[in-house]
Order: C-alpha cells, then structure tokens, then sequence
C-alpha cells in the first residue's frame, strides 16, 4: 500500500516507523489485509453513522460534529497509533465531559460553545502528544481500575438520566443527578406523549436487537457474517423507521423535536479560541479528559491485542490518541479517544490493520456529502436511545460487592467516586477518586506490612511465626520488610523496632530482611541510621540480609554501611547461622 521513498534506507524506516507506525504495517500491506479492513470498515460504517449523530447530541453540539469528529481524528489515529483495531471518535464518557466542561464557559446553542469544544479537543490533544513525548504514559496509572470501574458506572446513570429529557420531550437542565431528575420532575407538565411512543419504542427495539436479533437470525439459517451485519444495523433500522413516521405523519408539527438541517459537507476547517481566559478555564477538564480516555482506549487496546499476540506502545499511543483530538479541533469536531464498542465490532468484524479506520473515515466523509439531508426528520428521542442503549452496559454496580468482599479501602474508592459523581458531577467525581486512590496507597504503604519470621524445621526456608510452625531464637529478632522504605513509612519502621526490642527480652541481634525492598529513599536511610545508632547503644546488633543490588548500591554511597552495627548477609540463613544460639520450637497462633 505504501512504497518507501528511494531516499530511505531500511534501517531509517525502521528507526521513523517507531514515530509513524504507518511506516511499518504499509509496506507489508495486502490484498487479503484490504479485503478484512473494507468489511469491517463498512459493519463500523453502519453502526458509527447513528452513533456519531448521538454522541455529539450528548455534548451538547451540532449532529454533524459527531460525523466531522469521527473522520480526521481516525485517519491521523491509523497513521500515529499503534493498535490494528482501535477504533477512534466520540465516545459516550468523553462526550458527557465535554458537555459538562464547555457547559461552564459558553452558553450551549452559541458559537462560542462550539469554539469551546474545538479548544478542548486542541488542549487534550496537546496535552496527549506532550505526555507520549516525554513518555509520561505511566501518568494514568494513578486512576485506579476500581476507580476507572466507578466513575464509568456512575458517568453511564448520568447519561442516560440526561437523555430521559429527550425520550419524554421536556426541556430539562443539570449537571448532576439532583438536578437532572429535579429539572424533569419540574417539566413532567411538558410531556410529549407522541415522543414518549417513540422514544420508549426505539428504546425497547434498540434492546431487543442487541440481546436477540443474532440468535434469532442464526436460527432462521443466516450466516454468521451476515446476522452480525444486521445487528450492528439495528440502530440504523431504529433510525430509518421514526425518521419515516415523522415525515410521514407530521409528527414535527405536534411538538416532535427532530434534527433539522445538517450540513452536507465534508468536516471545514475550524480554529479553536486561544485566549487566556478561555484555555484557563478548559486546561483542567482538558487534563481529566486526556487522562480518561488514555486510560480506557489503552487497555481497550491491549485486550484486543492480547487475543492476537500484538502488541501496543502506551507512549505511542498517547502521540496517536493526541493527534486525533488535534486533528478534531481543526476540522469541526470535539474531544475523541478509543471507544470499546465500536473496537470490538472493529475486531470482530475482521478488521487487519489500522487501515480498516481508513476506509470507516471515507464511508463517513460520503455519509456527510450524500445522506445528511435524509437525518433531516429525525426525532431527538431515538438518538437518545441510542445512547441510552449503548451506556447502560456501562454501569456495572457489582463492582461494589466485589470490592467490598476483596478490601474495603478499593470499595471505599469506588463507592466515593461513584457517589460524589453522582450528586457533585463527573469532573468533581473523577477527580476525587483519583486523590481517594493516592491517599489509600499512601496509607497503606505508611503502615508496610513486616512480618517476624522463623526457620521452617528441616530446610532453608523463613516464615511469619504467627503462620507457621517454625524455630526462633529470643536473642534473634528477624524481620521481613514487604515494601520498600521512603518518608512516608520510615518512622513506621523506628517504631516498630523499638517497641520490639524494649519488649523485656534479651534480643541480642536484629536481622532486617530486605528480599521485598525495591527502593530505600534518603527519609529511609536517616530512620536506618537512627535504628542502627539506637541498637547501638542498647548493644544490640542491625543486620541486613537478601539485599537487592540496585538497593546495596544506594547504600554504598553513603556512610550507612560504614556505620552499620552488625554484617550484610547475603541470605537469611547465612544470617541465622551465624547468630542463632538457643533455638526453640514456635507454634504458629
């Protein structure tokens, strides 16, 4: 598909294949390759066209930024990604971030509210080539699964909350549940019931179709392929059959809102707003959007991998993920990342190669030059079951029992993010789970688990004494640390010390096992010292055992070595050879 310039060498290619993936995939690209991306590329087609319309519907804009969102941004993701079925656009979390952000800085149905979601694709996409530059990919890790778990389920209530306005036909307003369902009680008076019909109606086909058209038309004797075709049509059909009964009926002219006039045109070419104030106000939200849709598309991405043993660059990732939202502020669009559901149909579909995006962008780009006047009598309600439709396999609140059952503090995290998303909105949500999630970590490795160990009669082998059935020396203290030593957990250590010495027995020699200690900062090695000075004068022995490498190195530039009271050994039971004296047998409790 792609011929190197003759001015290319092999190993150039090889070295700006890393930076342009495109590079890599192209040269080997196929016949066969172009067959499975053109089929999948027309299954993604047929299930994006309705969705695009839907998701930008959720933000707050136009339908057609949906569209124009979801063509540059997926060309530039096949040239600068990485994985070979990612498919890149709007998505239903990224879309109710956009709306809640540029919500607080423009009023919606304005210019300037457009100008702001074009800004917060530039911000997200700057922010996103700035990250895999400087490979800060590993930045996103401070979202915690539990905590990703959570505010998704919370974020998929909220959306479909937001979108009841639609299928009952009231004007209603919020950011948050309260005000959402608060807006809509207070507007119950507006109801429509002709929008209700067919909004309630779409909504139960659109659920109909996705648990059982498939089985259904494998029983009737259709091909895999086809069934499948035909299934990811199914909003398209929920689609083609209101638009009709609006048009046929009338139904505009009793209250029905549609979608009106959309542009037939290819995505323009857009500026976002660069004044002060504006990127003040969007750069965090930019941030949050950034990191949430890092973190979903990517492990979106290695689980689709994994089941073809590919292979991703998270860092790469980050320059293709930043170059679709930079392309979307430039051609009328608005904040993108990988979504799940197209990526799997992307996949299972057959989809070979980033290509497969390719060719979706080009059926899309025709949608956008010949089919938008035919979305013209299409009603607002079955767009909102769309997404209703789409989010509700989002929410999952077992995550609550699971974590619960597994450890209070993960249930903690989610229950909070789940909970102040809800009431606060998504932007407060998500922010205090990530803050919840460092402060746990941080209480938990304040208090390191350390455990005495014992010889395991007959063998080589040191455990916990209050587990096993082992043999100990009383003048033999041998601690296991099982986390590695810095500031927030070095006093932790002093006093356990202490107190395990200053117990009333003759302890003679303490042994500091460090087999699970990865990293020793200089907070560590001040409390290390103040343990060994304080042994030191009670005459007792500090000595280090099954020390790691890059840990024993640390240590060796500084006087702590030097200064230790006592030897390093090499293994615990070099260590209890050389100081067990009377050895007795000890139960475990």
């Amino acid at each position: 598909m792609f011929r190197p310039s003759p001015f290319l060498d092999d190993k150039m290619i090889e070295h700006l294949s890393r930076y342009v993936p495109v590079l890599d995939w192209g040269r080997t690209y196929d016949r066969n390759a172009l067959s499975n991306d053109m089929i999948a590329a027309v299954i993604v087609t047929i299930m994006l066209i309705p969705q695009s319309l839907a998701y930008a519907l959720l933000a707050g804009l136009p339908p057609e930024a949906g569209i124009y969102a979801s063509i540059a941004p997926i060309i530039l993701y096949a040239i600068f990604g990485t994985s070979k079925a990612l498919a890149v656009g709007p998505v239903a979390v990224v879309s109710l971030l956009t709306a809640s952000a540029i919500g607080q800085v423009a009023e919606q149905g304005t210019a300037g509210y457009a100008v702001a979601a074009l800004t917060l694709a530039f911000l997200s996409g700057g922010f996103l080539v700035l990250m895999g530059v400087f490979r800060l990919g590993f930045l996103a890790n401070f979202l915690s699964h539990p905590v990703i778990a959570g505010f998704i389920t919370a974020s998929g209530i909220l959306i479909a909350t937001s979108q009841l306005k639609h299928i009952l036909g009231v004007s209603a307003s919020g950011h948050t549940l309260p005000e959402m369902l608060g807006s809509i009680f207070a507007h119950l008076s507006q109801i429509n019931w002709i929008t209700v019909v067919l909004g309630v109606t779409a909504t139960g086909f659109l659920f109909w179709v996705r648990k059982n058209l498939k089985p259904t038309l494998k029983r009737l004797g259709a091909s895999a392929l086809l069934a499948d075709i035909l299934t990811k049509a199914g909003p398209v059909a929920a689609v083609v059959a209101t638009t009709l009964a609006v048009w046929g009926f009338g139904l505009d002219t009793q209250g029905v809102k549609i979608v009106g006039a959309v542009p037939q045109s290819l995505p323009p070419l857009t500026l976002p707003g660069f004044s002060p104030d504006l990127l003040g106000a969007l750069l965090v939200p930019a941030i949050l959007i950034s990191v949430i849709g890092f973190v979903e598309s990517v492990s979106v991405a290695q689980t689709l991998a994994a089941k073809k043993r590919q292979r991703i660059n998270p860092d790469q990732e980050l320059i293709g993920l930043g170059a679709a939202n930079l392309g979307a502020a430039f051609t009328g669009g608005y904040p993108v990342t990988g979504g799940f559901s197209r990526s799997v149909v992307n996949f299972d579909a057959g989809a070979e190669t980033p290509a497969a995006g390719i060719f979706t962008a080009i059926g899309l780009a025709i949608a956008a030059m010949a089919l938008t006047p035919l979305v013209y009598y299409l009603p607002n309600a079955t767009l909102a079951a769309t997404i209703i439709v789409a989010v509700l396999s989002l929410v999952d609140l077992s995550i609550l029992k699971k974590t619960w059952a597994y450890s209070r503090g993960d249930f903690a995290a989610v229950a909070a993010t789940i909970f102040l998303t809800l009431m606060l909105g998504v932007e407060i949500g998500v922010a205090s789970g990530v803050a919840i999630s460092v402060l746990l970590h941080l209480y938990k490795t304040s208090r390191p688990h350390v455990a005495e160990v014992g010889l395991v009669p007959g063998t080589q082998h040191f455990r916990n004494i209050h587990r096993h059935s082992v043999e100990t020396d009383p003048a033999l203290v041998s601690l296991r640390v099982d986390e590695s030593l810095y500031f927030v957990n070095a006093r932790f250590l002093e006093d356990l010390i202490q107190k395990r010495v200053t117990n009333g027995c003759a302890v003679r020699n303490v042994v500091l096992i460090f087999s699970a200690v990865n990293e020793v900062d200089y907070s560590a090695l001040e409390s290390l010292e103040a343990i060994n000075h304080r042994l030191k004068d009670m005459g007792v022995g500090l000595h280090l055992s099954e020390v790691k490498g890059p840990v024993m190195d640390r240590l060796k530039r500084s006087h702590f070595l030097d200064d230790l009271n006592g030897r390093v050994f090499l293994s615990q039971y070099d260590a209890w050879e050389a100081l067990a004296g009377d050895i007795v047998p000890k139960a475990a409790e």
